[in-house]
């Protein structure tokens, strides 16, 4: 409960410095806003007719992963600039219901859709051209069940896929775009990237090159 409160104090002093600076700039945070304007990526068109997928804002799966950088931190110099697009948690934009089931947006928010990204939410940038991974996150793709005579009861072949976006960390390894990797158990925290179905995970939950 003390660190709730601290949190909540400390949030106050975030919003008061951003009161009163017009250039309205984080001293810690990104701010970014959802992609598109929306927070949610719960509609698909099929043949000229926008269907909706989901009509739950507590299904995560649906919850917008892209967001717009507004503005970087203060006396921030790294490679993110505004105007970049950031591949952000499931649970920043999303709304949630509080215990007496009025809906709630989550700790990110700031006001007007715009919202507060902190250094561990966002685990891919894009600069115009392309995805560039982000501290020590990777992003593997997986692939289709291989032939075995140990039955697999998956689609995938368990614990095995493609790298598909190294960080520098594996790259200085030897391990490349596009290798053969097995990864730990339970590592994979699944992200829709450009229509594409990959796996963020840790660079040291790569355990091999195949």
């Amino acid at each position: 409960m003390e660190k709730f409160f601290e949190y909540a104090r400390f949030c106050r002093v975030q919003y008061k410095f951003l009161e009163l600076n017009q250039i309205m700039k984080s001293p810690f945070f990104f701010i970014v806003t959802p992609s598109k304007g929306k927070r949610y990526n719960n509609t698909k068109e099929i043949g000229g007719i926008e269907f909706i997928t989901s009509t739950s804002e507590e299904d995560h799966k649906f919850s917008n992963r892209e967001g717009i950088v507004m503005e970087v931190p203060l006396g921030y110099n790294g490679p993110i600039k505004k105007g970049y697009k950031l591949l952000v948690h499931h649970n920043v934009f999303k709304f949630y219901n509080d215990i007496k089931g009025a809906r709630k947006s989550g700790r990110s928010f700031f006001k007007d859709n715009l919202f507060f990204i902190e250094p561990d939410q966002f685990f891919l940038y894009h600069d115009g051209k392309e995805w560039h991974t982000y501290d020590r996150y990777c992003f593997i793709k997986p692939i289709s069940k291989e032939d075995s005579y140990i039955y697999k009861n998956t689609k995938e072949e368990p614990l095995v896929g493609l790298v598909k976006f190294p960080n520098k960390y594996l790259i200085s390894k030897g391990v490349n775009k596009g290798d053969k990797v097995c990864f730990q158990p339970d590592s994979e925290y699944e992200f829709e990237v450009d229509g594409e179905k990959l796996y963020r995970m840790y660079d040291h939950q790569i355990t091999m090159v195949l």
